[in-house]
């Protein structure tokens, strides 16, 4: 079966709380429970984790490069200025795709920039909690277009 990280970063734990204008009303636990179903359904097996904290979700992405087969990150305000997280990223040879629940290209000009998408596989952006499911096809498909 196929192992999964989904890492979330920063305020992702306010899902459902913050902004639910533009990130909806689900909270992260909906998230989680959503994608470790759709997970088993697909022979997947999710493991999903958030921080706050640059740090820890650094040291998540080095651990995952000898347990898992890939990495999907949404690392939230990290996409737009943390070179510590693309330099995570770009350090292991796991595939990741960064996802984002807003379309973060029609937001605010500082959003529109993401310094980790240049090492990740692919970035999914705009579509709610399905761009993570989107991510998990990537990965069920064997990372082929």
């Amino acid at each position: 079966m196929m192992k999964i990280l989904v890492l979330n970063g920063p305020n992702l734990n306010r899902l459902g709380l913050r902004e639910p204008d533009v990130y909806g009303s689900k909270t992260l636990s909906d998230l989680q429970e959503q994608l470790i179903t759709y997970g088993k359904g697909n022979n997947i097996s999710v493991e999903a984790k958030q921080s706050n904290h640059e740090g820890e979700l650094i040291e998540w992405i080095h651990e995952a490069a000898g347990e898992f087969d890939g990495i999907i990150i949404n690392p939230g305000a990290f996409t737009h200025y943390s070179y510590a997280i693309r330099d995570a990223i770009a350090s292991i040879e796991k595939p990741v795709v960064e996802v984002h629940i807003s379309n973060v290209h029609a937001r605010e000009s500082f959003r529109q920039v993401s310094v980790t998408a240049a090492v990740c596989a692919g970035q999914i952006s705009g579509f709610g909690f399905e761009g993570y499911k989107m991510a998990l096809d990537y990965f069920q498909r064997g990372n082929k277009s």
